[in-house]
């Protein structure tokens, strides 16, 4: 898996779509700035939840796969930090300009070779700089703040939600990666945990109801024509093809290097924000820092493989 050999193709072909998708999500949630943000998350992973569940249940008739304890909980833990992923981020995105909210989101390369130090991993040299050029990069593509006020707050609310995709990450990658378990068997319940919890806590936090006679409170809001074509598309593109990419890009690619891939969010998003008018043109920062971020991409994924390589002739000395 990790021999750039044997990667296919197809999967950076996903992980490309899936970051494009994924970066569309932040301007399309501003478009929603009527909604509270926390029954905006969860509408929008009720919607992602309602298209997944029949591709859940065909591969549910159609494959084989056991499920023991521990994938359970697994599951249930990666469900909980989608859970806190969304819920922080999108409060981060009334709380400070977009292209912040995004930066700081996507900080999570930088915590998972900090993960890997911690864990004992010894992470490649190129996989370390690779993290630091891409967020590097990141960095300087939105001095410019763009549109909204920045707050300290709204910052570190968009860096939880970056710790909590760590976590996401990583239990994608043992049971798509280690385990096997078929793609949509594991999206769905993740994506459905996830936005029961964030239903309770719009519920809890901002007197959402079932009531749809007040649409922009109901947790079933988003099914009203004002707002189901925004929401369908969160659905489809960020969540269909966003992340369900990620999670089947995942099955072929370490989460670092799928991790450093998604520092481009911000570039991207910014971009994504000007053209649809919830935030200013991009300026001269973004040129400057799209390069570091392509150049730390580049080398986070040449040193996974070194090191994956290194790995596997390691372990057939001792085998030998």
């Amino acid at each position: 898996m990790g021999d750039s050999r044997a990667t296919p193709v197809h999967a950076w072909v996903i992980l490309s779509i899936a970051v494009l998708a994924v970066s569309s999500a932040g301007a399309i949630f501003k478009m929603m700035g009527d909604i509270s943000p926390i029954l905006r998350a969860s509408w929008r992973l009720q919607a992602t939840s309602v298209v997944l569940f029949p591709l859940f249940v065909w591969q549910m008739r159609t494959t084989e796969f056991t499920w023991h304890k521990s994938t359970i909980w697994i599951v249930l833990g990666s469900g909980t930090c989608l859970w806190i992923h969304f819920a922080s981020w999108v409060w981060s995105l009334d709380h400070t300009s977009l292209t912040h909210s995004l930066l700081f989101v996507t900080a999570h390369p930088l915590i998972i070779v900090t993960g890997m130090f911690a864990l004992r991993m010894n992470p490649h040299r190129w996989e370390i700089w690779g993290a630091i050029l891409g967020v590097l990069g990141a960095i300087i593509a939105v001095q410019d703040a763009g549109s909204g006020e920045v707050t300290l707050l709204g910052d570190a609310a968009a860096f939880v939600g970056a710790i909590a995709i760590v976590g996401y990450l990583a239990a994608g990658r043992i049971l798509r990666g280690e385990q096997r378990m078929p793609l949509f068997l594991y999206a769905f319940p993740v994506t459905a945990i996830a936005s029961i919890q964030l239903s309770l806590h719009a519920m809890v936090s901002e007197g959402a109801t079932l009531d749809l006679a007040v649409v922009d409170s109901s947790l079933l809001g988003w099914s009203d024509g004002a707002w189901i074509l925004l929401v369908g598309y969160l659905a489809i593109g960020p969540g269909l093809a966003g992340h369900t990419g990620i999670n089947a890009s995942l099955r072929w690619l370490p989460p670092l290097v799928i991790s450093v891939s998604v520092v481009f969010e911000p570039l991207l998003g910014g971009f994504l924000g000007w053209f649809l008018g919830v935030e200013s043109i991009p300026d001269l920062w973004t040129w400057i820092g799209g390069p570091f971020m392509i150049a730390g991409m580049s080398l986070a994924i040449v040193g996974t493989n070194h090191r994956l390589n290194q790995m596997q002739d390691s372990n057939a000395n001792v085998e030998a």
